[in-house]
């Protein structure tokens, strides 16, 4: 089964998904070290060392990757210094990458799934209380909402952005 498609968009042959918002993000995320940094900006990584350490990727890689998110808005820089030490950037998570958080605990959540036999190395709980943390889909009015249940239709308000 599949989403519903509402309305023009269910002749799926007269109409292109252009300006797909998909496209968009993963221009931004869609490399296995984007998405690793922002694992470790979660996590609390902030050091540029540290990023390339822990993901594993050379420096160059890490830095082109840090650069890329900071200059999308994901991470921010912000200067420090240890003592006797020039000045060096650090790294914080954004709004927008807090955002983010969702779609990058769902890939982990069917990671766990699919390629860990449903145990996951790790598990993602509310810190007070301790209970289990999971991304799904949910209508405002907070019912579940399987694939088969999905609607799709055009939005009214979208205008195409500006060249």
């Amino acid at each position: 089964m599949s989403a519903v498609m509402e309305g023009p968009l269910a002749d799926l042959g007269s109409w292109k998904p252009d300006h797909c918002s998909l496209v968009k993000a993963l221009e931004i995320v869609g490399t296995r070290s984007a998405l690793l940094i922002l694992r470790e900006a979660y996590y609390g990584t902030t050091r540029f060392s540290a990023f390339a350490r822990r993901i594993g990727v050379t420096e160059r890689i890490a830095a082109q990757q840090l650069r890329h998110l900071t200059e999308a808005g994901l991470l921010a820089k912000r200067p420090y210094r240890d003592e006797g030490g020039r000045t060096r950037d650090e790294y914080g998570i954004t709004e927008m990458g807090r955002d983010l958080l969702p779609a990058v605990l769902g890939l982990m959540q069917w990671g766990d799934k699919y390629f860990q036999d449903d145990t996951p190395p790790l598990l993602y709980v509310e810190h007070e209380t301790g209970e289990a943390v999971t991304v799904e889909l949910r209508s405002d009015s907070g019912h579940r909402v399987e694939l088969e249940e999905l609607g799709v239709r055009l939005n009214p308000d979208w205008r195409p952005p500006r060249d």
